[in-house]
């Protein structure tokens, strides 16, 4: 079920900052040439399904340059001096067992229509030198993984047939892998093998420390906050980001009010000591920036679009943050994880893909037909696995905007 690993894409973007903005002051004149000297790298970003949802996909009845119905539009873009955005290619958990696999693809298509409909802002690279990324949050199409995919959340809220989502650890859903799954320990290692990112954003504890426990590459957290700060389980706890420390990953902190204070209402103060827990737990190296915008619902006081994100950069220098440590959580920390998990590919390059596919048992629904299981619910290869991912990876989209 890559299509519910996958329900949730992401496309990175590079994103041209040269739009002007007036400076508050000190901290934000030297945020602003920090965001122009190393390009802020986004790790999450629903504006795809917002076209999806308000406008079924049909980008010519959009224009970006104007669209103020989202949180998402290019001037706010260029006002934020976003460098680089993971455009999530989300689908509900309704779909999966459905077509979620379609409507994913279909997710990651619009992302391609926006970089050819607005080249001169959109434009996609192939590697962590070349600049923004893709990937792909909610793990219901996990075993189709679309072409474009850099990384794949394991799960979205709801459980796959190959990992426990978040919402287990709350009580309100039951266990079904404690954990991994069988298939999940597969997928995780192949994952590695192709030098695909492995997003932990959205699962349990238990899956926390599994992946964490198994996978020779860095992880990430593309939109998930402190559980210290504030005790919701889409967050991170502390021994988690020391392990996330140990394994050289990062922690992107997401914006939603829910993560940020736990209640309706938070403010660009509550978001900064995010960053600032994080950087004391598990140091500067573990921390970006996953804001969710598109996604959710609430935002703090200051930060509600995109053109905002300078403020929080501004806050975190008032704070004593350095020109390096924002640099950073800006951008250099996942370029240094994409880096490794491209060097741990390399590393595996020899090693043949694991091409046994999910048992039939664990899949098998009205929408599905059993064909290629000789003995339908037998273990057999992981090969759609393994031909998907190999296929995401080829076609890696990361996006520049220029």
């Amino acid at each position: 079920m890559l299509s519910e690993v996958i329900s949730a894409a992401y496309v990175a973007l590079w994103i041209s900052s040269c739009a002007s903005s007036s400076a508050e002051g000190p901290y934000m004149t030297r945020a602003l040439q920090l965001m122009s000297e190393t390009p802020l790298i986004d790790g999450h970003n629903d504006l795809p399904w917002q076209l999806r949802k308000q406008f079924n996909n049909e980008l010519n009845k959009v224009n970006l340059n104007t669209l103020e119905t989202t949180q998402t539009n290019i001037p706010k873009i260029k006002e934020g001096r976003l460098g680089a955005q993971f455009w999530s290619a989300y689908v509900p958990c309704e779909t999966q067992f459905k077509d979620a696999v379609r409507q994913t693809l279909e997710q990651i298509d619009v992302v391609h229509r926006m970089c050819q409909k607005y080249p001169e802002t959109f434009m996609f690279a192939t590697s962590s030198q070349g600049g923004s990324l893709s990937g792909q949050q909610s793990g219901h199409p996990a075993h189709h993984v679309p072409a474009g995919v850099r990384y794949l959340t394991l799960t979205h809220s709801c459980n796959t047939p190959w990992a426990d989502n978040w919402l287990v650890d709350t009580g309100s859903e039951p266990s079904q892998h404690n954990g991994l799954s069988p298939f999940g320990n597969q997928l995780i290692m192949e994952m590695n093998r192709l030098g695909m990112l492995i997003d932990l954003a959205h699962v349990t504890e238990a899956v926390m420390n599994q992946v964490l426990d198994m996978s020779k590459a860095p992880v990430i957290f593309s939109h998930s906050s402190a559980y210290s700060i504030c005790p919701h389980k889409r967050n991170v706890p502390d021994d988690v980001l020391i392990r996330v420390r140990d394994k050289k990953g990062i922690v992107m902190v997401n914006f939603y009010n829910d993560y940020v204070t736990c209640s309706k209402t938070a403010n660009i103060s509550n978001v900064a000591d995010h960053f600032d827990h994080i950087k004391k737990v598990a140091g500067p190296g573990a921390v970006g920036f996953g804001g969710d915008y598109d996604g959710v619902s609430r935002l703090p006081e200051g930060l509600e679009d995109v053109s905002k994100v300078p403020r929080v950069v501004a806050e975190l220098l008032r704070r004593g943050w350095t020109n390096e440590e924002i640099k950073a959580a800006l951008g250099n920390n996942l370029l240094r994880v994409l880096s490794q998990a491209e060097k741990v590919r390399d590393d595996l390059k020899g090693k043949s893909p694991d091409d046994v596919p999910i048992p039939f048992d664990e899949v098998k629904s009205s929408c599905r037909t059993s064909y290629g299981y000789r003995n339908a619910g037998a273990v057999h290869s992981l090969g759609t696995l393994a031909l998907a991912l190999t296929l995401a990876l080829q076609a890696l989209v990361t996006g520049i905007v220029s």
